[in-house]
């Protein structure tokens, strides 16, 4: 027996109706599910305990056989197997259908994969399969050559029939005609037939009566008569001449007639039948029919190897739309001689059914039964494959058999897949019933939801919040999640701390919550990582390993810089935690997965991890002052002696600590300027921010390097700092000393970023949006440049198309002017300025 949990690859192919028969362990004949009094399956029907096995462990439907000592046992008074009641969720049955049907995924698809094979037009195809037309599906065209002169013979006798017949049946009439006027006027019967005697006697006239009639009633009714007559003579001919029609158009069509042929006429279709396709009239010539039956026909025909020699030439000679056709038919057709699956087994003789145990019916509390909707589904495809036997074995006329056949396959279709072609199947409430492809396809289908979307063991999900205050190889881990996650650590260490006797006491012992349960999540996550997850995964930066925070609440708190790796906002993101179980695992997730070893991006190799928005706007405004040139003008003064005893003196600095203790007591502003003398010897002009900025980042380098430090690398950075700048100069630093190290910097800049912009204390208010006062006049002067060109245009210099490109340019320009002027009029320390100037949200073009 195969093991289902051991393979190497799955092939997905056609199953044969020959295959599907195999699977089954029984036929389901009844649309019945279960007796409503009993509450047990009906026997033959949906939940047959005989075809599907028995819904009680180890006991026999009727009773006779219970418990495992008898287990293989079939019974023999209700023929169930005495087994496991878990063989429901995988034995299958079948319906065998009275006439075959199309498999609608392969007919109603893009592309039509039977259209392709037996190239035919998809409307055309539809039509045969659903008994609109008919089709041609074999002709012997030897024979027909061979016997064509005879049977034009034959249909030359049977239209000159048609015109002897047409004449007689004349003859007929009018003598007929005659007698009754005669007998009208003079009450003569002598040359009357059975007709005649039966229509005298519908008058109700005695002879007395008739002699009595006066003339104008008695010419009244021969005009009727006479009217009546000529309306029965037209008919006759009419129908007799459209017969003759009928005959000639069915030979032309005979004689040029090649398979694949749809012919939408169904009498003349009959006729051909009749005529060229039966042994009991001319000869079996061709054989045609409608629906399944007729496609199936044409698939059996099909010769893949040739047809794909066939279209190999086509592609190499042709070009265009021809070419391309070919190729996609190429594609389906090499595509089945390579599985090895037959064409003729996209046409089904049986249909599966699945385990009921996979379509349940459960009963709910108020008595009343909820039901899968595959069982509606099941049971108007037994219904109608029911009463479509019925019609057969009745002989019912080929009109009646085929609405039945169309019926049926419809049914199919909606259980395979309903909604494809036409309105679907609905059940209360107007909702579409779920088919067989609803169960597989989507988001709740059985691959997203249940195959890729399992549960699994160690891991949970929660919203995540921002964690400002965590190292960035660290994740804030809610206690209560925690504590479920690293249960059997917990338990384990209590028992090796001989806190405990046992696992069961162990486990109590957790879910009591007792304060040495925390002590030891504690110690039992410390150094061990989790790995975080954000759906959708899509590169490797969407799962890394963080080293556990125990937090209070029960939201998973992020750090704000591997938001970017993530793709993550925190307005309603959820995360997956994973907890590698292994040693192997968790050395894995420490050296290839943890945050802090992941800050550059596997695309372009840039660093991922650099402060963005909050941070930004801090880092901007703790940098904030003069440009390079100003600094050295003012520089130069400086070295004048200016500086000290002129009349702008500045302050010194020697260290950012006496810079930041001065700030703190209101000596100075941050965007004050003053000298600074660093260890390395000479003085240069800057502002007290950025002392304090690149004191603290120079100061976690050499923490993150240790004694490996050398000052003179580093190099002071004096310029307003925007977001590319940021970004630049973080990755400087990986170039200068590598990710890892700089990894460890990166939450300076975060912290810094953070604690300067809540000192900024940014707020936007109506009163920032300042309007430029030039604006005006710049859209007065392009309001009288645009009628310009609009007075050039009704002047008839211009097309409509100059017109509006011309206008289109000048209001470009009108825009761009305008957001220079207001650009230029914003304060520089005006909040919205900051935020756009900066690179932290939005920019110069969504405020003008």
């Amino acid at each position: 027996m195969i093991d289902i949990n051991n393979f190497d690859a799955i092939e997905i192919g056609l199953a044969s109706s020959k295959k599907i028969r195999s699977w089954s362990w029984g036929e389901v004949t009844k649309p019945e599910t279960i007796n409503y009094r009993t509450l047990k399956p009906e026997k033959d029907g949906l939940f047959c305990e005989r075809i599907f096995g028995p819904t009680k462990d180890w006991e026999c439907y009727c009773g006779k056989y219970k418990r495992v000592r008898y287990k293989g046992i079939v019974c023999e008074r209700c023929g169930v197997e005495v087994t496991r009641s878990k063989v429901r969720r995988e034995r299958m049955g079948h319906v065998d259908l009275a006439s075959p049907v199309s498999h609608i995924w392969f007919f109603k698809g893009v592309p039509s994969r039977i259209g392709y094979l037996i190239d035919m037009a998809p409307k055309e195809l539809e039509k045969v399969l659903y008994f609109a037309a008919s089709m041609v599906t074999w002709v012997d065209e030897e024979a027909r050559d061979k016997d064509v002169g005879k049977l034009e013979k034959e249909v030359k006798k049977v239209v000159d029939s048609y015109e002897v017949e047409r004449q007689k049946r004349t003859q007929e009439l009018s003598e007929s005609l005659e007698r009754r006027v005669k007998y009208l006027e003079e009450g003569d019967q002598a040359k009357f037939d059975d007709e005649d005697h039966i229509w005298a006697d519908s008058l109700k006239l005695t002879a007395a009566q008739l002699r009595k009639l006066k003339d104008d009633e008695r010419s009244k009714m021969i005009k009727e008569l006479r009217k009546q007559f000529d309306a029965e003579i037209s008919d006759t001919e009419a129908y007799l001449e459209e017969a003759a029609e009928r005959m000639q158009e069915v030979w032309k069509i005979f004689t040029e007639m090649k398979p694949k042929d749809v012919i939408n006429d169904e009498t003349v279709f009959r006729e051909l039948k009749d005529r060229f396709g039966s042994p009991f009239g001319w000869g079996e010539y061709f054989r045609g029919g409608m629906g399944a039956e007729a496609v199936r026909d044409l698939l059996e025909q099909v010769d893949l190897e040739a047809d794909c020699e066939e279209l190999e030439q086509i592609i190499n000679t042709s070009k265009g739309q021809k070419q391309a056709r070919a190729v996609k038919r190429l594609k389906v057709a090499s595509a089945f001689l390579h599985s090895e699956n037959r064409p003729e087994w996209m046409i089904l003789d049986a249909v599966p059914v699945i385990p009921p145990e996979l379509r349940p019916m459960v009963q709910l509390d108020g008595g009343r039964f909820a039901t899968s909707d595959l069982n509606d589904l099941y049971r108007r495809v037994i219904n109608r494959n029911n009463r479509l036997k019925r019609l057969l074995d009745l002989g019912a006329p080929e009109i009646i058999v085929n609405n039945e056949k169309r019926m049926l396959q419809e049914a199919v279709d909606a259980l395979f897949d309903n909604g494809r072609r036409g309105r679907p199947v609905t059940g209360p409430g107007n909702r579409p019933l779920k088919s067989l492809s609803d169960m597989l396809k989507g988001k709740q289908g059985r691959f997203r939801q249940n195959l890729l979307g399992k549960r699994v063991d160690y891991s949970g999900r929660s919203v995540i919040v921002s964690g400002p205050s965590l190292r960035l190889q660290q994740c804030g881990l809610p206690k209560l999640m925690a504590l479920e996650l690293f249960k059997p650590f917990i338990m384990a260490q209590l028992v090796e701390r001989k806190a405990v006797q046992n696992i069961k006491a162990a486990k109590k012992m957790v879910e009591s919550m007792i304060p040495e349960v925390w002590d030891v999540l504690e110690e039992v996550i410390h150094e061990h990582p989790v790995l975080l997850n954000r759906a959708p995964t899509l590169h490797r930066l969407g799962i890394q390993a963080f080293e556990p925070i125990l937090v209070e609440g029960k939201a998973i708190q992020v750090h704000p810089l591997v938001c970017s790796a993530f793709n993550a906002d925190f307005d309603g993101d959820q995360m997956a935690v994973h907890v590698p179980l292994s040693a192997e695992a968790q050395a894995e997730a420490r050296i290839l997965m943890l945050s802090a070893n992941n800050i550059l991006s596997p695309a372009h190799g840039a660093p991922l991890a650099t402060p963005s928005q909050d941070m930004v706007l801090g880092i901007y405004y703790l940098t904030y002052g003069p440009d390079a040139e100003e600094l050295k003008a003012k520089e130069a003064e400086l070295q004048e002696g200016k500086g000290r005893n002129g009349s702008a003196p500045v302050q010194v600095f020697r260290s950012s600590q006496e810079a930041e203790l001065v700030y703190e007591n209101g000596g100075c502003k941050l965007q004050d300027e003053a000298e600074y003398r660093g260890g390395r010897g000479g003085h240069f002009l800057t502002t007290v921010g950025r002392i304090i900025f690149n004191e603290k980042i120079e100061r976690s380098l050499a923490d993150a390097l240790e004694g490996e430090f050398d000052p003179s690398t580093f190099v002071f950075n004096n310029a307003s700092l925007k977001k590319k700048d940021v970004n630049a100069m973080v990755s400087e630093l990986v170039v200068a000393y590598g990710a890892p190290v700089v990894s460890q910097v990166l939450d300076a800049f975060k912290d810094l970023g953070f604690q300067y912009a809540s000192k900024a204390g940014i707020t936007v208010s109506k009163n920032n949006v300042v309007s430029p006062p030039e604006k005006q006049e710049i859209l007065d002067r392009y309001e009288s440049e645009t009628e310009a060109i609009v007075g050039q245009y009704d002047d008839g210099y211009i097309t409509a198309e100059e017109r509006h490109e011309a206008v289109t340019a000048k209001w470009n320009q009108a825009t761009d002017e305008v957001a220079k002027a207001m650009e230029d009029n914003l304060d520089e320390l005006n909040p919205i300025f900051m935020m756009a100037d900066s690179g932290a949200r939005g920019s110069f073009k969504q405020i003008r």
